[in-house]
């Protein structure tokens, strides 16, 4: 966290890359928001430098490979009693909705270790912490990873298409860029006999590669370049959210690949666990 002084005003900044380069947040009273960003354009202007709407944010992460939504684990501990019951009903971790085709009645069956999302090069046990005990207990070699899966442009194609479709419910549907429909999205990852071998976890499409891809974590086993298959839908002809109409699920052919995808992220991000995670991969 840092200040700056832009066309005359203090505004506060925050170094927060999460599209394959170096990034900066700026943070500051609404009313300088006008001038700030005309200022912002035109010093960008002989870069090329564009302006892109709010709902392509999130479409960079799918490049780069930030997975931003996983469920919060706090809903099972006992010793996080009083934490649950201090939190406001209205509050994100209470009206957080799970959507997509894994389907657990255990709620532990969709928390995430560090090392599943690409954070275990971060996991230092030189110094105490909340939750180091636990994570004393878990083996990273037995881990799922993260990958970028690279969905089939047919199969997706064929989801998009199916609003035409007059005779079935068609499929889910795929918004775009981003197409989760829920606050955290876990979709079942099968390989070629049907067993879940991971979960997609961020879904959508990105202008620069022109592809489908979604963030997932699969079985250590599972190796870059295998063709598995993501499940897309809810079973049971879609779940009573309201961001779900009725619809039959589809299993969408999907190349696993490296996190991040996009070659610029993973040759130019300036360190960090992006780069160090693809190199390992």
């Amino acid at each position: 966290m840092g200040h700056l002084a832009i066309a005359g005003e203090q505004v506060r900044t925050l170094r927060h890359g999460m599209a394959g380069a170096p990034g900066l947040e700026i943070w500051g009273p609404y009313e300088q928001h006008g001038t700030i960003r005309d200022a912002v354009l035109e010093a960008g202007a002989e870069f090329g430098i564009e302006p892109c709407g709010s709902r392509a944010y999130s479409s960079n992460t799918l490049e780069s490979g930030w997975i931003p939504s996983p469920l919060p684990a706090i809903y099972s501990s006992e010793a996080e009693r009083a934490y649950r019951e201090w939190l406001p009903a209205t509050g994100y971790e209470a009206i957080n909705a799970l959507a997509g085709s894994f389907v657990s009645m255990d709620i532990e069956d969709y928390y995430l270790t560090p090392w599943e999302l690409g954070y275990g090069s971060f996991v230092k046990f030189d110094h105490d912490f909340i939750g180091r005990d636990a994570l004393e207990q878990i083996d990273p070699a037995r881990q799922r990873k993260k990958v970028t899966l690279a969905w089939n442009d047919e199969d997706l194609a064929k989801i998009w298409a199916s609003f035409l479709d007059r005779d079935t419910p068609g499929y889910q549907f795929f918004d775009v860029p981003n197409a989760n429909y829920g606050s955290s999205n876990y979709d079942s990852v099968v390989d070629a006999d049907g067993a879940v071998v991971g979960l997609s976890l961020f879904t959508g499409v990105t202008a620069n590669e022109r592809r489908g891809l979604s963030l997932a974590t699969v079985d250590p086993s599972v190796e870059i370049g295998t063709e598995v298959r993501v499940v897309w839908g809810e079973p049971d002809g879609g779940s009573r959210k309201t961001t779900v109409e009725p619809h039959e699920q589809l299993s969408v052919r999907a190349v696993v690949s490296p996190a991040p995808y996009a070659v610029t992220a993973r040759t130019e991000y300036h360190g960090g666990w992006r780069t160090a995670g693809a190199a390992a991969g």
